[in-house]
């Protein structure tokens, strides 16, 4: 697999914040366009969060931990990028398929809730390879970055 770079990271994190704010929007104008109450919960209120938390936010925080670390060294890694994302997407697609049929009166089905149940799975273990990724790159020998090359003193 290859390594994930920094700027895939930072691409991942941006794409999030588009679509968390542009959940928000959906919410707000799907919502009127249907004129349902404001005081009624549907799950649609709180994609906007959850794609802003843990696609953005999260993102962001890794890659501090990226630059600090270099989680990208190993294995680990990779694995963490795709299944989190995975997680990510799966949850918040089943979250907005949902409450827009909430939205529309009409009833969710079981299947709904299974398949945002694997997102949630795929969410649980993109965080337990993350945890392994940190923890093998906290142990992992460092190398000095800016590694000064010998020179030889001329008598």
């Amino acid at each position: 697999m290859k390594p994930i770079s920094m700027r895939a990271l930072f691409c991942a994190a941006f794409s999030y914040l588009i679509v968390g704010l542009a959940s928000g929007l959906f919410l707000r104008e799907f919502t009127k366009a249907h004129d349902f109450p404001d005081s009624r919960f549907t799950q649609l209120g709180v994609v906007h969060t959850h794609l802003l938390v843990l696609g953005f936010l999260a993102l962001l925080l890794v890659l501090v931990l990226e630059k600090v670390f270099t989680l990208s060294a190993g294995r680990t890694f990779g694995w963490f990028f795709w299944t989190y994302n995975a997680g990510v997407v799966v949850t918040a697609a089943m979250m907005t398929w949902h409450g827009s049929l909430t939205v529309v009166g009409r009833e969710g089905s079981s299947m709904i809730s299974g398949i945002a149940g694997l997102g949630h799975i795929l969410l649980t273990v993109g965080l337990i390879l993350l945890m392994v990724a940190l923890g093998r790159a906290i142990v992992r020998p460092s190398v000095p970055a800016t590694a000064e090359p010998a020179v030889a003193s001329v008598p």
